[in-house]
């Protein structure tokens, strides 16, 4: 689900399910998480790249089909796990960037917050469509988004499930730069040949300095536990029916 491949100290990590837009399972997750946890403090690796399988998607959200039946407890814990594996991206030691190809939707839209630079391709897009479905966002999108683009702008993108074009997000402060489409690898291994001529112990102290100008986690803790359950209620239920039907769903607030 997820290829690996390093060279001159540069890794690329392609999520590999175009098939379903790249939608973030558990086999996703679990192959993201091993590469991160287990490169920590490699020193052989300067930087990586995620991006994702195809022309249409970098990721377009998780597999709503893996979650739609969970109990609060394994909704809350599923929140949770996805939470950590983002928290390995973003403490990695060497510069991760998303080389965002497409939609960038939901999880997917995380797994690029959680990313040190975001870089799109002109015809990417992003958005938070929990609310859709009758859901918050589980993986840290409640936490990250405001503090990349600021609370009001944040709040309306994550209550109205608007997406944004490429454009509308380096206005916003959330990529750093828009390439041509399918020069989003390159331009993220320009960024990290760049990088990669720095002091990496240097690199990695301000990573971690930056990391720690956002060090506050109850949000994160409370966002996991309200995920597990919004995914109890009646509406979360209706809407991911309704997204599996392709149909409006229509919530009743229970």
């Amino acid at each position: 689900m997820v290829s690996v491949n390093i060279e001159n100290g540069i890794a690329l990590i392609t999520i590999e399910r175009p098939e379903a837009l790249n939608a973030i399972n558990r086999a996703v997750m679990d192959g993201l998480g091993d590469f991160f946890r287990n490169h920590k403090g490699d020193v052989a690796i300067k930087g990586a790249i995620i991006t994702g399988s195809g022309e249409k998607a970098f990721a377009a959200g998780a597999d709503i089909k893996e979650f739609a039946s969970l109990t609060e407890e394994e909704g809350s814990a599923l929140s949770k796990k996805g939470q950590d594996v983002y928290f390995a991206i973003e403490n990695f030691h060497a510069p991760v960037i998303a080389a965002v190809n497409g939609f960038a939707l939901g999880g997917g839209c995380e797994l690029a917050m959680a990313c040190h630079m975001r870089v799109a391709g002109e015809k990417a897009k992003f958005g938070q469509p929990e609310v859709n479905l009758g859901l918050l966002p589980g993986y840290g999108a409640t936490q990250r988004l405001v503090h990349y683009i600021g609370k009001p702008k944040a709040i309306e993108l994550l209550l109205t499930a608007d997406m944004i074009d490429a454009a509308e997000a380096h206005r916003l402060g959330l990529v750093n730069q828009v390439t041509e489409q399918g020069k989003e690898v390159e331009a993220a291994r320009a960024i990290l040949a760049k990088i990669a001529a720095k002091a990496p112990i240097a690199v990695d102290y301000i990573l971690q300095c930056v990391n720690a100008s956002d060090d506050g986690k109850a949000g994160y803790v409370l966002e996991h536990q309200l995920f597990g359950k919004c995914l109890n209620t009646e509406d979360a239920r209706e809407g991911a029916a309704a997204f599996v039907e392709k149909r409006k769903a229509e919530f009743k607030g229970k």
